[in-house]
């Protein structure tokens, strides 16, 4: 694992008046960059041929990083651009995946806003429901394996595949059924199946709830909410039930979009707690803990209780939805305010207080 203290050598060699901020060209990019331009910063985009056009039209990167394919993110000469250009990272979803794991952990030297050590424990659902379950959050039952479906499950599988492959069932033989014909289709692998986490099915409305840890203020800030538009189960609930019947197609849950939402403002207290809670239980559990934006992707049941089915421990997707700030962001700062922006605010300020150790990784 590399150290936090090899990162704090690395950016001590950097020129702190001219930091960039620089992402992966996909996911949350755009708001990242934009913020980080709004907080004066210098910002770099790595990308490939094709895909760097919503960063070129929106005029949101100052310096672009070409690479053949995402995965080449993790090369030497890669990093070594990255530290010519005085770069902190910001890790996104698509970031993770695309540079893996291990290579996060053990070999991209690049300064890294957050904690990296916590990546994993979002990624292995193992490592998730115990920080979760430790926190004190309700979370839903949890299935060892296919034999003991016993009613509706949501069936979900490793790494940040934005809802690819997940699918509902409720017994043994549809799970077998389904599994089938998603190994048929190439969307699955036998070591995705041997992977798999089943979960109760918790019928409610969804509320992806997007925070913000502030080391330096020691405060968590609740930054904004979206629920999920997916594909092609929110174009399924469209066609009448004897209908669906009828057709043969098997719902799928990959994420194409994100609404904003507000909760009911009594569900508020219990919103922060969940979020405090978190922030308490990782700091024991994966020091440093929780540093700046993480999301908990929960369902509100019709007993109003939120349960809590996925946790984001860095950027999320659904901060795309209030790049124009959310109602909550702005209740704290009386301005339109992103993620992206305040990710890059909480790296000045870190920078005019000598406290970018709380910070990077």
């Amino acid at each position: 694992m590399i150290s936090r203290e090899e990162m704090l050598e690395i950016f001590e060699g950097y020129n702190k008046d001219e930091i960039t901020i620089a992402t992966l060209g996909s996911h949350t990019a755009l708001h990242i960059l934009k913020g980080a331009k709004l907080e004066g910063f210098s910002t770099a985009v790595i990308t490939v041929k094709g895909r760097d056009v919503p960063y070129k039209r929106f005029k949101v990167a100052d310096k672009y990083i070409y690479i053949d394919n995402f995965a080449d993110i993790s090369k030497e000469e890669v990093q070594e651009k990255l530290r010519e250009m005085n770069a902190i990272i910001v890790p996104h979803g698509s970031f993770i995946a695309y540079c893996g794991l291990d290579n996060v952990e053990n070999n991209f030297r690049v300064p890294m806003f957050g904690n990296r050590k916590i990546l994993r424990w979002e990624a292995e659902r193992d490592l998730e429901g115990k920080l979760l379950r430790e926190s004190g959050l309700r979370l839903p039952k949890k299935y060892n394996s296919p034999d003991e479906i016993d009613g509706p499950v949501m069936v979900k599988f490793p790494g940040a595949r934005g809802g690819k492959g997940y699918f509902v069932c409720s017994s043994k033989e549809e799970f077998d059924a389904k599994v089938k014909q998603l190994k048929e289709k190439g969307i699955l692998t036998d070591e995705d199946i041997e992977k798999a986490h089943i979960e109760e099915y918790v019928v409610g409305t969804n509320f992806c709830i997007h925070y913000f840890y502030s080391p330096l203020k020691d405060e968590v800030e609740l930054m904004g909410m979206d629920r999920r538009y997916e594909s092609n189960i929110d174009g399924l609930v469209r066609i009448p039930a004897k209908d669906q019947l009828e057709m043969d197609l098997n719902a799928s849950y990959v994420i194409t979009g994100n609404i904003p939402v507000v909760i009911r403002e009594s569900l508020l207290p219990q919103v922060f707690e969940m979020g405090d809670k978190l922030v308490a239980k990782a700091k024991e559990i994966v020091p440093p803990g929780m540093i700046g934006p993480f999301c908990l992707q929960s369902l509100c049941n019709e007993n109003l209780e939120l349960v809590v089915f996925e946790m984001s421990a860095r950027i999320d997707g659904g901060t795309n939805s209030f790049m124009n700030g959310s109602a909550y962001s702005f209740l704290y700062h009386g301005e339109p305010l992103s993620m992206g922006q305040r990710i890059a605010r909480e790296i000045r300020m870190a920078l005019e207080l000598d406290m970018i150790d709380k910070i990077i990784s």
